[in-house]
């Protein structure tokens, strides 16, 4: 019960900081399509380099164990291609579809239940999948440091200086 607690107290701030962030607005989703806002992208580059820190953090603490799942081409690079397809149709990713119907725009909810029946039609295509989809392109559990052998914490500070830099030019090409 506690884990759900700290579930729904994440998942309201992550949603309050979508909002201040106004990454939750279709302009700032079209313009990140168009390439002419990276506003999402510096939202989301920010929270993966806190989620990244954090959890390599508790998990030398030995607070949290890393489950890291298969790296396999084939669903990710079809999965890619579908969620491209449903953001650029709608103008919303699954997280910003919510928090636009907190924001009362009830276009989204298109999006919320365009992901329902996506997921029911996976689980009914997932044994198909299995034998077919899921098979191409296995790389078993890989991670960049584990692909270059050197610990985590060398990494972690060469991504982050790679996203300053990155939110640097943004901002000096005015994106």
């Amino acid at each position: 019960m506690k884990m759900l607690i700290y579930g729904l107290i994440t998942g309201l701030l992550f949603g309050f900081l979508l909002q201040k962030g106004r990454v939750l607005r279709y302009d700032k989703q079209l313009g990140a399509l168009r390439l002419l806002d990276m506003t999402i992208v510096k939202f989301m580059l920010s929270s993966v380099i806190v989620g990244m820190v954090g959890i390599y953090l508790l998990h030398d603490l030995g607070m949290v164990k890393l489950s890291i799942k298969a790296t396999i081409l084939g669903p990710v690079i079809i999965g890619a291609l579908i969620f491209g397809f449903g953001w650029g149709l709608l103008g919303y990713c699954p997280g910003t579809s919510m928090g636009a119907v907190g924001e009362g725009r009830w276009d989204a909810v298109w999006g919320i239940i365009g992901m329902i029946v996506g997921a029911a039609l996976f689980a009914e295509a997932y044994p198909a999948l299995k034998a077919t989809v899921y098979n191409w392109g296995d790389l078993g559990r890989i991670t960049v440091p584990g692909v270059l052998g050197v610990n985590h914490w060398f990494i972690i500070p060469l991504f982050i200086v790679g996203a300053v830099l990155l939110f640097r030019w943004f901002e000096k090409k005015g994106l």
